[in-house]
């Protein structure tokens, strides 16, 4: 409805549906809070931009014109629209209705949102998550492209552009075949390790670069020729016996739980594990919602995972404030 480039204010409409519902200017006038002049003037002003007399006036009262009958039903759908735009705009304000679109590496994703995300709905039931998998470096230059809201990474690279909040620490477990010479053993020695077949990984993996960097300290083989395309295919690959590997805590600890074909352990006295965060750009407008969220998914992961991970202290790892 557009008439000589103006269009009816909602307030008009507003003013128009109360005349017509109590059919008397001084009755409806009080019941939006205005007074009767202005709610008159108004009522002109709405009628001269239609080109429309919307109510027949008379000593005796108001009646709503043959026109008036005719706009009602959809001046009233336009209030009823209103009212509901308004409020969509505030749950959105206040993060409770919204879907946001988060990133997380398949190494990590499938193994710890299962435990996450049940609760999180829970708590705020009108959360919804649009979730894509893809490695660490490639979420984040899509949350800089504005592909993704949040991202949930082991990267941990300043950006001046993002705001990074650190969950918690999960650490690297080292497996063999059942068979192996170091099979049984709760600890193993860096040293025991050196010259080993260390099978992982693709390199587009964050994870390919972690465990390649933990070979060349201890003197282990990374074994380029063997990469693996999933976790579940380098388990498969160490069950053959085709070498030795790291896996990350979550997975063994969502996956492997009778693991007989292999052998679960540590590298004594030397703590592997790698640090997940979630992170979203410093200029959202979810920036209040987003540190919300993480403290919730910290305080879910406190109370179902703390035997497979360590959560960051804040007090050591503060939040990244840009």
């Amino acid at each position: 409805m557009q008439f000589n480039g103006k269009t009816p204010s909602i307030n008009q409409i507003r003013y128009f549906v109360a005349v017509a519902k109590y059919l008397s200017f001084r009755q409806a006038a009080g019941i939006l809070g205005i007074s009767q002049p202005t709610l008159t003037s108004q009522i002109s002003a709405l009628e001269n931009l239609l080109g429309l007399t919307l109510f027949e006036r008379s000593r005796t009262g108001t009646l709503l014109s043959p026109q008036g009958k005719a706009l009602l039903d959809a001046a009233e759908e336009v209030l009823q629209a209103s009212q509901r735009f308004g409020e969509i705009a505030r749950d959105l304000s206040e993060g409770e209705m919204v879907t946001f679109r988060l990133g997380i590496p398949p190494t990590l994703g499938p193994y710890l949102l299962p435990f996450v995300l049940p609760d999180l709905h829970k708590r705020k039931p009108g959360l919804r998550f649009y979730v894509r998998e893809g490695a660490p470096n490639a979420l984040q230059h899509g949350l800089l492209r504005g592909e993704y809201d949040l991202i949930l990474s082991p990267l941990s690279g300043e950006n001046s552009q993002l705001i990074t909040q650190p969950l918690f620490k999960e650490p690297l477990k080292f497996v063999t075949p059942s068979d192996h010479k170091l099979s049984g053993k709760a600890f193993v020695k860096p040293e025991e390790i050196s010259g080993e077949k260390v099978l992982t990984l693709e390199d587009r993996h964050h994870f390919h670069h972690q465990v390649q960097r933990i070979c060349d300290e201890i003197g282990a083989d990374l074994q380029r020729d063997y990469e693996g395309t999933s976790l579940d295919t380098l388990r498969q690959m160490v069950v053959m016996g085709m070498g030795v590997a790291f896996l990350p805590g979550l997975y063994i600890h969502s996956e492997l739980h009778k693991p007989e074909a292999l052998h679960v352990c540590e590298i004594a006295d030397m703590p592997i594990e790698r640090q997940h965060s979630l992170a979203w750009r410093n200029t959202a407008p979810g920036r209040k919602t987003f540190r919300e969220i993480s403290i919730i998914i910290k305080e879910i992961i406190e109370t179902r995972l703390s035997n497979a991970v360590t959560i960051v202290n804040p007090a050591s790892s503060p939040i990244q404030k840009r």
